[in-house]
């Protein structure tokens, strides 16, 4: 008998619970959002926001982020088994379990509440409303091709949430950097869904590129991209930004036409790298250049 085939777990080793919920998470795309959050925290502090604040700003995006998304995986569940692209996800592959999803979900919409209550009262107040937007996002694609713009919503409550848990209140400045999240977010998501117009259409399921196709997609998702830059530079200029901040909303926009370069409507074999390599250098790249600007001030 050979060996091989006698022990075929061997070769495909179970990953470890711990693993398998970071993978079901997605947690290294945190890196998108984060680095907004944090922005807006060294913009409402002027400066190196205090320790304890920024220490739970972090925990509640975290948080919040984690039972987003662990809802979305059991919303979508039945969903992911069917599409090739999704059905080695953790919870139609048998990885993890739905009750282990539905706890961890409860665990980490508990740490976002807990979270906010350490902060000050109006995030204590507003949590309830944030966690039903970023939990509400996972069931839009039943009904609306529009479901990109609340992902991009959801996203953009980061920094207006970090200014809230600083100052108590809201401003322009804020908003404006959520609203250059909300079209960021949108724009790269409606990129990424092109991966899946033809299954979504098939299953009956709502996205731009379902709805217009490949390039009348790619065509909204450039406008999108297009109000980004543009937002971006509105909050450069109402901070009274530096050069530094500057040179960061113009790599930003580098990093923005670089995406839309990688993918068109009829290849999409670079989706991954327009998705997470070009987002994530953005995100990370705007922070420090934005957060070096205010420090050297």
């Amino acid at each position: 008998m050979s060996l091989v085939s006698a022990t075929p777990a061997a070769a495909t080793p179970r990953p470890s619970r711990v693993a398998a919920t970071l993978s079901m998470i997605k947690f290294s795309h945190t890196v998108f959002a984060m680095p907004f959050a944090l922005l807006a925290a060294f913009l409402a502090a002027g400066g190196l926001p205090r320790p304890a604040p920024l220490l739970w700003i972090v925990v509640a995006m975290v948080g919040a982020r984690s039972a987003a998304m662990a809802f979305n995986r059991i919303a979508d569940r039945a969903i992911d088994a069917k599409n090739p692209r999704t059905a080695s996800r953790e919870l139609p592959a048998g990885t993890l379990s739905t009750l282990w999803a539905a706890v961890f979900c409860a665990l980490s919409s508990a740490l976002f509440v807990f979270a906010s209550a350490r902060l000050n009262r109006l995030c204590l107040y507003l949590s309830p409303v944030a966690l039903a937007l970023v939990l509400g996002y996972s069931l839009t694609k039943r009904f609306t091709a529009l479901s990109h713009l609340v992902l991009g919503l959801c996203l953009a409550i980061a920094p207006v949430g970090a200014w809230i848990a600083l100052t108590g209140r809201i401003e322009l400045l804020p908003v404006l950097l959520g609203l250059s999240v909300l079209f960021w977010v949108a724009g790269f998501d409606v990129i990424y869904s092109l991966q899946d117009e033809e299954f979504d259409r098939r299953e009956g399921l709502r996205s731009l590129p379902a709805l217009l196709g490949a390039a009348g997609a790619l065509r909204v998702s450039t406008l999108f991209h297009a109000l980004t830059l543009a937002l971006l530079y509105a909050v450069f200029v109402l901070a009274g930004g530096g050069w530094l901040f500057g040179a960061g909303v113009a790599a930003s926009g580098l990093f923005l036409i670089r995406q839309h370069l990688l993918v068109s409507a009829t290849d999409l074999s670079r989706v991954d790298a327009a998705f997470f390599s070009s987002n994530g250098w953005l995100s990370v790249g705007l922070f420090l250049a934005g957060a070096a600007d205010i420090l050297l001030k």
